[in-house]
């Protein structure tokens, strides 16, 4: 029998095509390595030729994603190899971040080093959509404008909204805010120095997920954890992590962890539901009875591990500077109610960026689209 060729199978390969994937192999091998690699390194790691790797590691250094270390101390016969390192004064990613009592913006390097940060406090509720829009807009171009002063170069933005994002960046809707469809990159582009820019927008707790992922990556070298990242803010959101890839659920819209019903016939919620996670454990509730949103935080996270057998919960937002008052009651709820929980205690810790897991995993999202795609950027 003749097999049949797909057109998939059949199309042909350009030149241009393997030259993209071979220089995200390089940046991605360096990024990833814990030694100081030299070219000859990345050939080895790679399979790829030393001329080849020569030629890439060549371009990588012109675009400003990789730089040449200086060798280390001569030990031995032979010229030492030159070491290479993702730079820190090239592309950058700009974070934004609006919520319902701040606005904040940061930039973060190749590296993953923040270089510029700005936070506003101010309560956005009673402001509409295009005042708060506008007025991170201008929060996050003076974050441009510095970081621009300091060498780098914005590559592009995300946003991080409490709400539920449709395809293009569409504010379905976000309750504590009272945003119905808003169009936030259109409202953002009207400011000057951001209209060049490419700008997403993705949940805060989602965003924050991917935060501590990369802080969690990076710390451990575990290339795929699982873990339930918990943004405690004035609502509460959960970002799912499953090996490493963020699970977003059919239509983007899972981790809406505040609108789990804890007590039934509850305090009413925003949503119109009673009961609500969000009104025994949100920031607001949190301040007037800790034991309470301890526990109602335990129930809620009980049965997301009952059901999905996560190993890890990650506290973040209001949630993580209170982690050791929290914790007793969180954990006291889950080994009454998880039933695994003789068998494998669930791992309860603080979130490693703190309050600013959100901006910093939006920021961190245009530097991962830059390491994944070098060649594009390359082409700009």
């Amino acid at each position: 029998m003749t097999a049949r060729l797909t057109s998939r199978s059949s199309a042909p390969v350009r030149q241009s095509s393997v030259r993209a994937h071979n220089l995200a192999l390089v940046l991605h091998t360096v990024a990833n390595s814990t030694d100081r690699l030299s070219r000859a390194g990345v050939a080895a790691a790679t399979g790829l030729t030393r001329a080849t790797v020569s030629a890439l590691v060549d371009d990588l250094v012109a675009g400003g994603l990789l730089t040449e270390l200086d060798p280390p101390p001569r030990t031995g016969a032979g010229r030492p190899a030159v070491g290479l390192a993702l730079s820190a004064a090239g592309p950058a990613g700009l974070g934004f971040e609006i919520n319902i009592d701040y606005l904040a913006a940061c930039v973060v390097d190749l590296t993953g080093t923040v270089r510029q940060r700005f936070v506003e406090y101010a309560d956005q509720r009673p402001s509409g959509a295009g005042d708060s829009l506008a007025a991170l807009g201008r929060l996050a171009a003076r974050a441009r404008l510095a970081a621009e002063a300091d060498g780098l170069t914005v590559a592009g933005a995300a946003l991080a909204v409490p709400g539920l994002v449709a395809g293009g960046g569409l504010v379905r809707v976000a309750p504590n805010l009272g945003w119905q469809d808003v169009d936030a990159p259109e409202m953002l582009r009207s400011v000057p120095e951001l209209a060049d820019l490419p700008i997403s927008v993705d949940n805060e707790a989602n965003l924050a997920a991917l935060g501590e992922l990369r802080a969690a990556t990076k710390e451990t070298q575990e290339t795929s954890p699982t873990f339930l990242y918990v943004s405690g803010e004035i609502g509460i959101g959960a970002g799912l992590v499953l090996d490493g890839e963020l699970y977003r659920g059919v239509r983007g819209w899972s981790g809406e962890i505040g609108h789990v019903t804890v007590f039934p016939d509850g305090r009413p919620c925003r949503c119109g539901a009673r009961g609500c996670l969000e009104q025994y454990a949100g920031q607001e509730a949190l301040a007037g009875d800790e034991p309470l949103a301890a526990s109602a935080l335990g129930i809620a996270l009980a049965a997301v591990v009952n059901l999905l057998d996560v190993p890890v919960i990650v506290l973040g937002g209001a949630y993580a500077p209170l982690f050791a008052e929290l914790r007793p009651g969180i954990e006291e709820e889950l080994g009454r109610r998880v039933l695994t929980s003789g068998l494998a205690p669930v791992v309860l810790r603080p979130a490693a960026l703190g309050a600013d897991a959100a901006m910093r995993g939006a920021a961190d999202t245009v530097i991962r689209a830059v390491r994944d795609d070098p060649a594009a950027w390359l082409r700009r």
